[in-house]
């Protein structure tokens, strides 16, 4: 009678401790799943700024946006394009002595080099986002939004307000 009792309690036996095991919470040792990092991507948009940026006010035509713009990268940063809502057209202009003497504004071949931590002076006489064909009148006050698109793809947005201003009234050579 020993010989077919001990079978079968070992077979309860089994069964329970498969039962107790199914029962029993798990430690998992495996290292732990990555996280996916959301780090925003570096780009050379994040590396510019603008400082005191300004539209000068117009009712019609042309007219120019200024400020500082400022790169806090180790690496130059091309601005190559310009866009707003106030224009029709933007271009990356720069104003020259013509042979004659006369100061005159014309398109910046290459665009605009921001140094590596450096900055980049837009300012009336000198170099500036020439805004041509405003859509509607720049009245001092009101703020203008622009996009500047750099060599690498990548977009910078400011917004400037627009300001009385008499200066800048170069020629513009074609």
């Amino acid at each position: 009678m020993t010989l077919t009792t001990t079978p079968r309690i070992l077979i309860v036996a089994v069964a329970a401790l498969l039962t107790l095991a199914g029962c029993a919470s798990t430690t998992d040792t495996a290292a732990p799943a990555a996280t996916t990092d959301t780090a925003v991507e570096t780009t050379a948009a994040t590396s510019l700024t603008i400082t005191d940026p300004w539209v000068k006010s117009a009712e019609t035509g042309m007219s120019a946006a200024f400020g500082t713009l400022t790169n806090s990268s180790d690496t130059d940063i091309n601005i190559v394009s310009a866009m707003s809502p106030a224009a029709t057209m933007i271009e990356l202009h720069e104003t020259i002595e013509d042979d004659s003497g006369a100061m005159v504004m014309q398109q910046k071949e290459g665009g605009f080099i921001v140094p590596a931590n450096g900055s980049y002076e837009l300012a009336p006489g000198a170099n500036h986002l020439m805004m041509m064909k405003l859509t509607e009148p720049l009245v001092a006050g009101a703020e203008q939004t622009f996009t500047l698109t750099l060599s690498d793809g990548s977009t910078f947005e400011f917004t400037a307000p627009a300001k009385d201003y008499s200066g800048a009234n170069e020629s513009y050579n074609k």
